[in-house]
């Protein structure tokens, strides 16, 4: 009973070795980012999973295909889970945002309603990808007792995932670290539960709008031996 939802982030890109801010940037994988990529493919690649969706960024759209080409599912992209528009701070290394604005990363971390100069807030980010998760659920029937995967981006997977949660608050959302690269949160959403009453044995046209989300692994990933592991913070 219920719905799996699986959160992959991609692989390693220069910037995320370099320390540079991407947000919407179109930038590939690192060779590495491809042998990670690879290394979670082979794992994913045993769920039931019914459907993939990515980013429409190119380093999202290269991992999920490396998943998608082991399965017998076709990849769809979806705009609304790019990462976070960073706005003035694209394409610029931490240090740099650092000595111009000391602080401002800190906060940006810390306060889901701030953004960086010209850029989105993570509730604004939550909203537009908690819409695709919102549509599948109305829209895939075979979503019942199986998965679905997502590949998208570190900012866009702890937006979702707090909003899924119910998280309302600045300090709810800190709760949840940095995914690292090809490392996933999985949820899985049941039909509501109401103290007093029993749970419904799965979701129907009537309470498909009401579901209740469970977070069941985070920042999980793969060891080059292919050891499911806790991961780490980049």
């Amino acid at each position: 009973m219920g719905r799996r939802l699986v959160l992959l982030r991609h692989g390693e890109t220069e910037y995320n070795a370099t320390a540079r801010m991407q947000g919407q940037l179109d930038t590939k994988l690192s060779e590495r980012g491809v042998i990670q990529a690879r290394q979670a493919a082979r794992y994913l690649s045993g769920l039931n999973f019914v459907r993939v969706v990515c980013s429409d960024l190119q380093r999202a759209h290269d991992t999920a295909r490396e998943v998608s080409a082991l399965l017998d599912v076709p990849l769809v992209t979806d705009e609304r889970l790019r990462e976070t528009h960073l706005g003035e701070w694209q394409g610029k290394s931490h240090a740099e945002i650092d000595a111009a604005s000391p602080g401002a990363r800190a906060r940006w971390r810390h306060d889901v309603a701030w953004a960086p100069p010209g850029g989105e807030t993570r509730l604004e980010v939550a909203a537009r990808a908690r819409a695709v998760v919102d549509q599948a659920m109305a829209e895939c029937e075979e979503w019942e007792d199986a998965s679905i995967l997502f590949v998208a981006h570190g900012g866009t997977i702890n937006a979702l995932t707090g909003s899924l949660l119910g998280f309302s608050t600045a300090e709810e959302f800190s709760r949840l670290s940095t995914v690292s690269n090809t490392c996933w949160a999985q949820l899985q959403a049941r039909p509501h539960y109401a103290p007093g009453s029993s749970r419904p044995k799965s979701f129907t046209p009537e309470n498909i709008a009401d579901a209740q989300w469970y977070l069941e692994g985070w920042n999980v990933g793969v060891t080059p031996g292919l050891t499911v592991c806790e991961g780490t913070n980049p």
